[in-house]
């Protein structure tokens, strides 16, 4: 695992070095002067989830999607390959599994619709939705783990209590461990609400406990008191 994430970092980290040379080099191979600017892609939610590489393409001098969520990009694409003739393509884009595209096709795990076998949603373990609601309820809502799986016990209601305490607990674990990336994320456009930027936005501290001990104790607490978990155990029996 160490040895595929160490080899999956390289390449992203070379991607930016390139768009870097590219930047520099292409206006002296037009005869022009200056150098370019170099955008990012990384969007909200790959911030939120510390779902990038540090210094890898994330890192630019402007990222015009920095701080829009996959959701609002993904209905941006749609609408613009309905309403502009020729760029039909946005809606294949927009509808295709993201992917990060490091790790080499398997065979085996590729589909014919992502036509890769590496998927962002399966590497970090919860769907750009999910992270959609987790967003909010921690920024705008001020949640921490305890407050935000009480809100979501009842937003998910047709989940078990102990798949939403799965959940809550795998997003602070890593939305805390990978919160030292945001110190160094790329200025952006500030569209939506609970951007993770450490520096203009979001001001929370950088170096968490990321065990959660005294929040996640509570959490299991509340799961084994509910109602919906004496049912399954009824079950289970």
């Amino acid at each position: 695992m160490n040895e595929d994430l160490a080899l999956q970092n390289i390449q992203a980290r070379l991607r930016m070095v390139m768009a870097y040379l590219m930047a520099q080099l292409l206006p002296w191979v037009r005869g022009r002067s200056g150098f370019l600017l170099v955008l990012g892609s990384a969007n909200v939610d790959e911030g939120l989830r510390g779902y990038m590489t540090k210094y890898d393409c994330s890192s630019a001098d402007l990222n015009p999607i920095g701080a829009i969520s996959k959701g609002d990009l993904k209905r941006m694409l749609i609408f613009l390959s309905k309403e502009y003739p020729g760029f039909e393509m946005l809606g294949e884009i927009a509808n295709a599994p993201p992917t990060a595209e490091l790790r080499p096709i398997d065979a085996a795990t590729a589909t014919a619709e992502a036509g890769h076998s590496q998927t962002d949603e399966e590497d970090m373990g919860m769907s750009y939705e999910e992270l959609g609601y987790f967003g909010r309820l921690r920024k705008i809502a001020r949640c921490g783990p305890v407050s935000m799986f009480r809100k979501l016990l009842v937003t998910w209601s047709h989940l078990a209590p102990t798949e939403v305490a799965a959940k809550v607990k795998r997003f602070f674990f890593y939305y805390s461990v990978n919160r030292h990336k945001m110190t160094t994320i790329t200025p952006a456009y500030h569209a939506e609400g609970y951007s993770p930027d450490d520096n203009r936005f979001d001001l929370r501290q950088f170096l968490y406990n990321t065990r959660w001990t005294r929040q996640f104790a509570v959490i299991d607490d509340i799961v084994a008191q509910h109602p919906e978990t004496d049912k399954d155990k009824d079950k289970n029996d």
